[in-house]
Order: C-alpha cells, then structure tokens, then sequence
C-alpha cells in the first residue's frame, strides 16, 4: 500500500465514523449500529481531522506517483477540503427538510431500509435506534444555536420536515425533535420571498463554497446563470422540429402544454416492466459504444409501498461487499410523465449510473473510499451525457421519447438558472417556479417539489449540466484533433477508468490519453 493509499485509507475511515448510514447505504461492514454526533465539539474534532489530511496529502510529491496514485491525492484534497468547508460554515445548523440529502431524512431512509433477518443485523439494529435520542437532541441544539447567529432555515422546508417526523412518531426521540422543529425552529424559519442562502449571513461566500463542491470548479454564479440561459436557448429548435413531427407544432410553449398532458401509465406493473425492457435495449446496444461492459446487471424494480408520490425514480449502486447489486427503482405512485420513461432510465441505470458504479464496482484494485466516492459533477454529469449518447445509440423508440429527452435538459438547465437566481440573485421561490414554467415543460407539482430540492440543497442542481458539457467538450475536442483515430469506445472507457473524479481531474486523464495517440503516429 502507497502512502497516498494510507492517507486515503485514513479519510475513508474518518468520513464512515463521521456519517454511518452511509457505510450502511453502501454495505461496509462496521457502522450499522452508529449515528452521527452533529455536537459543536464533534463538528470541530471532524474538520481539524480533515484539515490534517487535507495537508498531508498535498505534501506528497506527485511526479514520482502512478496515474491512479496521483489521481488519489487529487480525490483526497478535493473531498477533505470540501467536506472541512460545509463542516466550518455550519450548514447542518439551517439544513432542515424531508429530503434525503440532509441530516435526518437519510437515517429515516436508512432506518426503513436496513435489512434486519440476521441476529446481528437485529442487533445493531436496535443499537441504532436507541441511539436516535441523543442524535436528534444535539441537531435540535445546533438549530438554536444557528437561529441565535441569524442562520435561520427555510419555513417551508421545516413544515415538510415536521409533517414527516409525524409518520414515524413510533421512533425514539422522533416526537421530541419533532416538538422542537415546531416550538423553536419554525417561527424563525425564512419565508418564500428570502428562501436562498444569500440571504444569511455571509450568504454569499456559502453560495460560492456550495458551487464549488458540486461543480469542482470556480465558475461564479454569474457564469454559471449564464450558461444554463444559453443552453434553454439552443433547445428551442429541437423542440419546434420535434413538436412539429409529434404534435404538429412548433410553437414551444404549445409543444410544453402538449407534454404536460402526455401519456400516463396504467399502474405500476406497466411502469416498471416497461422500466426493465429500456434497460435490457440499452444493455443489448452497449458493446458497440462501450470497450467494456459491466457484468453485473442492472436490476430494476418498485419502490416500496408508502413510498411518497414525490419520490423520483432513482439509482442505488451495488454494495461494497456484493451483498447487493445495482439497482434502479421508480415510483409506481408516479403515473404521469410516461414519455420521459426512457430519458430517465438511460440517465438512473444504463449506460447512465449503472455503468458508472458497476465499473467502479469491478475496480477492485482501488481502495473501497475511491470506489465509493461521490462527485457530483462527474456522477450527474456522466448520466446526463448518456441520455444524449443513447439518441446516438439509437435507443429511443420515437420521437416523443426524443422529447422527453429534451424535456430532462430543460430542467438541468433551468436548474442553473434557478438555483444561481435563489441563492446568488435573492429570487423569491414565486419567481423561480415561474421560470421554470415558462422554460421547461415540467409539471407544475413537478417545478414545486423541483424548486423545493434546491432550496433544501443549494449549488446540487448546478452538478448535472456542468459536467455534461464538459464531458461533451472533452469529447468534441478529442474528436477533432484525433480524427480518424477517435474510437468512442476508447473515450468512455478514458472516462470512466478512474471512477469519480473532478472536472479539471477528468480533463488531465483525457489529454493524456489523446497525447498518447498523438504520439504513436
């Protein structure tokens, strides 16, 4: 094991102690029956741990390492000094809300979907939940403690928050935070009208810090609102010739009242039988676009019962240990929406996230922390990209799953927009789900749910069409100066042979690789 392996090795184990259930979600054994300690102190503990790292890591020389070496420092900087950032600015003080990326909702999820047949599992289980008091007290504190410095958080979002609490009331300390989120957090909740982080304080340097963890880059929020605009420009005429062939329109917004009121599914056996037949299609395609194709399969099934309506369709990548493979779920209480079936399942399972963690997955010479690492601008970019290259795998069936295509990259680029215009430009939620129903054909309990993501998770939505575009232009550009030596196959396997890794990180790899060709001529 190389040094940079043991350092990396030592955040795996500090970010598993710090956030169990996600050692839990990914099926390493060891943190089954643990929970977060959100106490100050403990905060304080983690980003000094991480701040160490961090340094220890950039102390390295990286000319003597191994490409996967080097790329391993790079991960470990990135993700130690991300992580220091949201720990430093106290984000988990004003993150309140029933969605899955903050605190409590994902130990809810996790407590719902841990497996509990064995003795030990049953064991740890209970372990878990009797630790739940204690974890839920010292969010509540750290929620007083954020409101007294004028870190207030998002009313609406906390009303969710309560009325999710009250359906698991049979949890240990459940009714307790829940009467605090009520008593004490609630009346200092900011309303509608000043629902982005701007309006905190020091809003504009977390909105910063925010966007450079999701994007891996510097893009200001300027650059970044520009470019969603530009890119809801140049979809306009996909849609007129698309809606002229489908509905015999042109006109856009006619084209988006026609796909709000588009096919819906039967129920929920429909959906997802159709869900497993787009996924064998795109399986079948991918040796073809792909030098190597992951063994494992891509399961797809239902969500549970009593799954929220709101819930989209998602994908789980397979556990460390194997124990559980890859899988994409959607929603049978989501029936609208039929035509962006295939958009979305390109993008959750194949050749979109299954490929990614599959192939990740397979790496076994990688330590278990780089193949479970999260960057939100490859892993969203990377499935945002397949839904476009499936147009060129030919794997649409028609012209109206085309326009459910283009109905996704709507919404990725008017998340740029929006969720710069919230928590950079001080837009009022009102004004954000108005734009998003001018520019997009989402529905409008969609935009709702949509708008109220970003609120509860800023700089997330700004992941996707980023790193779209720019695994679009490392493509464009290893096209035109490798010309007829540019094989497609190559640069996807280029692309995902280092599993997860930044933006600028993704660039240096695929310019090696060109290089490398340049020079055989």
């Amino acid at each position: 094991m190389t040094g940079v392996d043991v350092i990396a090795d030592e955040l795996h184990v500090a970010v598993l102690s710090r956030f169990p259930v996600l050692g839990t979600l990914r099926g390493i054994p060891g943190y089954d029956d643990q929970l977060t300690d959100y106490r100050e102190e403990a905060d304080e503990r983690f980003a000094a741990v991480l701040e160490d790292i961090a340094k220890r890591a950039d102390a390295i020389d990286p000319e003597p390492l191994t490409r996967t070496d080097r790329v391993t420092r790079t991960m470990i900087g990135y993700q130690a000094s991300a992580l220091r950032d949201q720990v430093v600015e106290r984000w988990v003080e004003f993150t309140v809300s029933d969605l899955i990326s903050t605190p409590v909702p994902i130990v809810l999820h996790t407590l719902d979907d841990t497996p509990s047949d064995a003795e030990r599992q049953r064991a740890d289980y209970e372990v878990r939940l009797s630790r739940l008091p204690a974890f839920f007290g010292a969010l509540a504190q750290r929620h007083r403690d954020g409101i007294r410095a004028g870190r207030l958080p998002v009313a609406r979002l906390v009303r969710a928050a309560i009325a999710q609490l009250d359906g698991k009331a049979e949890l240990p300390g459940v009714r307790e935070y829940r009467d605090a989120l009520a008593a004490d957090v609630l009346p200092h909740g900011r309303e509608d009208d000043r629902a982005g982080v701007c309006w905190l304080p020091d809003g504009e340097q977390l909105y910063a810090s925010a966007a450079r963890r999701h994007t891996t880059t510097g893009r200001t929020a300027d650059e970044l609102h520009r470019m969603g605009l530009e890119v809801l420009d140049g979809l306009a005429a996909e849609y007129a010739t698309l809606g002229k062939e489908v509905f015999g329109t042109s006109d856009v917004s006619e084209v988006f009242t026609r796909l709000q009121n588009g096919p819906r599914w039967r129920d929920g056996a429909e959906m997802v039988a159709a869900a497993r037949a787009i996924v064998r299609k795109a399986e079948a395609a991918a040796p073809q676009w792909f030098r190597q194709v992951p063994e494992e399969k891509c399961v797809v099934r239902t969500y549970p019962d009593g799954t929220p309506a709101a819930t989209p369709p998602s994908y789980l990548m397979g556990a460390v240990d194997g124990s559980r493979p890859g899988t994409y779920s959607v929603n049978p209480a989501q029936l609208s929406g039929k035509h962006n079936a295939e958009a979305l399942a390109f993008h959750e399972a194949v050749p979109g996230h299954h490929f990614d963690g599959a192939t990740r997955m397979a790496r076994t010479d990688l330590s278990v922390w780089r193949r479970t690492a999260g960057v939100s601008a490859f892993a969203e970019g990377w499935a945002l990209y397949a839904e476009r290259l499936a147009d060129e795998m030919g794997l649409y069936s028609d012209s109206l799953a085309r326009l459910g295509m283009l109905t996704f990259d709507s919404m990725r680029a008017g998340r740029l927009v929006v969720d710069t215009g919230l928590h950079a430009f001080g837009w009022s939620r009102a004004r954000a789900v108005e734009f998003l129903l001018a520019n997009t054909p989402m529905a409008p309990d969609l935009v709702e749910s949509e708008v109220d993501r970003y609120l509860a998770n800023p700089g997330q939505a700004l992941a996707y069409m980023v790193g779209r575009l720019e695994i679009q232009r490392l493509r464009r550009d290893a096209e035109t100066r490798l010309g007829d030596a540019f094989d497609v196959r190559d640069f996807h396997e280029v692309v995902l042979s280092e599993a997860r890794v930044p933006l600028s990180t993704l660039a240096d790899l695929v310019e090696e690789w060109i290089q490398s060709l340049i020079r055989r001529r």
